[in-house]
């Protein structure tokens, strides 16, 4: 949905634009050749966009200038491996793609992933770049004013970028943190979760007699990630003034407004099991925030236990990562908030 959101200012300016779908994509892709129309989007591409099925790859690809990749955090080794035979050191990247992996004895971003399985002829020499900040696709989709930051190490290409990208309605600004970046916008999804599960836990308690609700709840779950984030930012060597712009708090407070995250977050503080709420109502869906906690929850324990992170940094999201792996029940780590460890 991204990817077809993010053509629409590329090719608005005047690029033309290849959108090609994954393997999962094949209706999709069927769709919007027919109607222009992306049936999940629900929103016309424009015209000069065409669609292309993961086949004909190669094909999309001739005289490429810019590879867009905005595949599913699961996906970034596929992609990796379908593009390796036909990217060079001349084409840069832009990933779209929030996420972290753990080997189980450290984090990785994902840009580091996707390099890695880059062929190693030429591996380091690709130009790997990515967008964070506040963005809902279906809102790009209808040019709301939209808000984001392109990080690379290169600010000559940062700016070439920047200038194919920006609308009346994309507002794109350049940073070469690009670690910071993306720590911030994948580990504003578990957060997002977190701050979901105050939906839930309002419904089972009620609204009060006087109609208080739970802001002041939601707002200190949305605090902690924060404080959370400015840790993990600073421990992966990142910029930590990125946590308090678009790709931290920024991307965090859009993604806590609704989507998938909150609506897996009421099911939680409801007092479902994951597991249980994952298979009988959202079995289709992708949970950024639990696939965070999955992709990376037995790395954080281990580096906990060696003594490579402090657990005292990382209450929240020790305990969103036990609600997602192990089903456990919703108690909020209270006593360890806003620690300095």
């Amino acid at each position: 949905m991204m990817g077809s959101a993010f053509s629409i200012p590329l090719a608005e300016n005047g690029h033309e634009v290849h959108l090609v779908g994954t393997h999962l994509d094949g209706d999709i892709i069927e769709e919007i050749h027919e109607s222009h129309t992306h049936p999940r989007l629900k929103s016309r591409l424009v015209e000069t966009v065409r669609p292309y099925t993961w086949d004909r790859l190669a094909e999309a690809m001739v005289d490429a200038e810019l590879v867009v990749l905005g595949v599913n955090s699961l996906g970034i080794e596929w992609a990796a491996n379908m593009l390796g035979p036909l990217l060079s050191p001349d084409i840069p990247v832009l990933g779209l793609t929030k996420g972290l992996a753990g080997n189980g004895q450290q984090l990785s971003t994902l840009p580091d992933v996707f390099r890695a399985g880059l062929p190693a002829a030429y591996r380091q020499q690709v130009k790997i770049n990515a967008v964070g900040g506040p963005s809902i696709a279906g809102e790009l989709a209808a040019r709301r004013h939209t808000c984001v930051v392109i990080t690379g190490p290169d600010q000559t290409l940062l700016d070439r970028l920047a200038g194919w990208l920006r609308t009346p309605y994309y507002h794109v600004w350049t940073n070469t943190d690009l670690v910071g970046v993306e720590v911030c916008v994948a580990m504003k999804n578990v957060y997002a979760l977190a701050v979901g599960l105050v939906i839930g836990l309002l419904e089972k308690e009620g609204t009060a007699t006087n109609g208080a609700v739970m802001h002041n709840l939601a707002a200190a779950i949305f605090a902690q990630g924060l404080h959370e984030i400015y840790y993990l930012v600073g421990y992966m060597g990142g910029k930590q003034d990125s946590v308090y712009k678009l790709p931290g708090a920024g991307d965090l407070y859009v993604t806590a407004q609704g989507g998938r995250n909150c609506r897996m977050g009421r099911y939680l503080g409801l007092g479902m099991p994951f597991s249980e709420a994952k298979a009988k109502y959202m079995p289709d869906d992708t949970i950024e925030g639990a696939q965070l906690a999955e992709a990376v929850g037995p790395t954080v324990e281990k580096m906990i236990a060696n003594g490579d992170l402090d657990e005292n940094r990382l209450p929240l999201f020790q305990t969103m990562i036990d609600i997602v792996c192990n089903d456990a029940s919703v108690q909020i780590p209270w006593d360890n908030f806003f620690a300095e460890g």
